[in-house]
């Protein structure tokens, strides 16, 4: 079986939890605390050079880091990493988006005003954040809004990793005081993510905690 090195509530580790459930994959989960230091234990830095999670275990014994190096891994030789070249190089291109753009300033937020509740929106850094977080959004919706109703980020008819990079802190955007309103496309596509066979959500079976800072596993 494969294993993951993850934290809680760590959404760049909710990705790849997210796609294992997807593709019916299972994992042996090795969930780390931040609070009691496990990241910058020696034993966790041997198998984790990045020093971060996600880390994935390969059955042969293989570390692999990085969320989305991690997705490719999983998805490869499924429908959820597309055949043809032109459609690899979109999913690639919305990957570099989500990582370059989209998924820094949403995670500030949540990290800071609610799961630390230690920052103020209205002062810097945070009110820098949240413009670009919103900037960010304003860029997915339009784009949705070309792509159609029932097509993806980066493909039509199925789902790719793009739609699981960017699903994790798009879904938990309301947690750094992100207003979902202005977003129909992102809120349909956010339904329709959580709609599909195998989603597993922050807190397996719990999809109603994704936005909760309840501290119970």
């Amino acid at each position: 079986m494969l294993a993951l090195y993850d934290t809680l509530r760590s959404g760049n580790a909710w990705k790849v939890r997210l796609m294992a459930s997807y593709l019916g994959v299972a994992l042996e989960r090795r969930t780390l605390s931040i609070d009691r230091g496990d990241l910058a234990d020696p034993a966790f830095r041997a198998v984790a050079p990045l020093a971060h999670v996600p880390v994935l275990v390969l059955e042969d014994g293989t570390h692999l880091a990085e969320s989305q190096a991690i997705l490719y891994y999983l998805a490869h030789d499924s429908a959820w990493w597309p055949q043809d070249r032109l459609a690899q190089a979109q999913v690639l291109s919305w990957m570099g988006f989500e990582q370059d753009r989209h998924m820094a300033p949403l995670a500030q937020l949540r990290l800071r005003l609610a799961l630390h509740r230690t920052g103020d929106v209205t002062r810097e850094p945070l009110l820098g954040h949240a413009a670009a977080a919103r900037d960010a959004l304003a860029v997915l919706e339009a784009h949705l809004l070309r792509q159609g109703q029932d097509a993806w980020v980066a493909t039509s008819g199925h789902p790719s990793i793009a739609d699981v990079a960017l699903y994790p802190y798009t879904c938990m955007a309301p947690m750094g005081g992100i207003d979902m309103q202005p977003y129909p496309c992102i809120q349909d596509w956010l339904t329709r993510m959580a709609g599909w066979p195998g989603y597993q959500a922050l807190f397996p079976g719990h999809p109603e905690r994704n936005l909760s800072t309840d501290e119970r596993p």
